[in-house]
């Protein structure tokens, strides 16, 4: 009896040593398992966690650039009594303010017709009427028609542009309007003005992390704000004027500045 009561103490502590030892290695493999977890979020030390002192400040950055091209829009109207006919006429004069600009050397891809419109044209006559008496409205009728296309034109070579103005005019187009001077490479000038405003807006932040006595941390926040360009003016000449139409006049190109504007925020300890 005795010895069954040994043998039962015996399986007893057994399975406890068992049960321990199972449950100590589960604990091992859950601490494994978080540590690998932890060590993974090194990698994102700091996000999603809300920086409580920090700093904000603004930086600015130029990049000066000349326009290499040249961006205008002609329009050629014409009014005759009925569609057909004003449609010819345009259509004669477009042509030729279309094959002029090709034959300077305009590529069919830099000339796009940007808007064509027939609208009628109208008179109004109004009734005669006696003192007292009801006066009818005036009565409306149609004159002719009015045939209209505008067609924007770029010119790469801005040397040119103030020749083409004059010429287009003396080819038949009737309103020469919305020039403009723009750098082909405005995307990368851009980056180029938004590293200057970055190093302006860190050499800030050093300057007045100095005068507070605390140390940058890591950046917490960024948004910039590009502007467009703004154009200095600088004379110089258009080019020679062609024959049998009126002087070129002088296109200054000037000076484009491309300016970016950013605001970064530091933490600071």
């Amino acid at each position: 009896m005795e010895e069954q009561s040994v043998r039962d103490i015996i399986q007893a502590t057994y399975r406890v040593r068992t049960f321990a030892a199972f449950a100590l290695c589960m604990l091992g493999i859950f601490l494994v398992i978080a540590t690998i977890g932890e060590l993974k979020g090194l990698n994102y030390i700091g996000s999603g966690v809300s920086a409580t002192n920090t700093i904000n400040v603004s930086g600015e950055g130029d990049v000066f650039a000349v326009p290499d091209t040249a961006t205008f829009s002609f329009s050629v109207d014409e009014i005759a009594k009925d569609v057909a006919t004003a449609q010819a006429s345009a259509t004669t004069k477009s042509n030729a303010v279309i094959d002029y600009l090709k034959g300077q050397g305009i590529a069919d891809t830099d000339i796009q017709t940007t808007d064509y419109s027939i609208n009628p044209q109208y008179t109004y006559e109004t009734q005669a009427c006696a003192p007292g008496i009801y006066c009818p409205p005036g009565k409306q009728s149609i004159t002719g028609y009015e045939v209209s296309q505008t067609v924007s034109v770029k010119v790469h070579d801005t040397s040119k542009a103030g020749a083409l103005l004059s010429g287009v005019g003396s080819k038949g187009a009737t309103n020469v309007s919305g020039l403009s001077l723009t750098v082909s490479n405005e995307d990368a000038l851009t980056a180029q003005a938004r590293d200057k405003a970055i190093k302006d807006a860190r050499a800030k932040a050093e300057v007045l992390a100095k005068s507070l006595g605390v140390t940058l941390v890591r950046i917490v926040g960024y948004s910039d704000n590009n502007g467009g360009p703004i154009y200095y003016a600088k004379a110089m000449s258009a080019g020679a004027t062609m024959d049998a139409v009126a002087p070129s006049p002088q296109i200054p190109t000037g000076q484009n500045k491309i300016t970016s504007n950013v605001n970064v925020t530091y933490e600071i300890r």
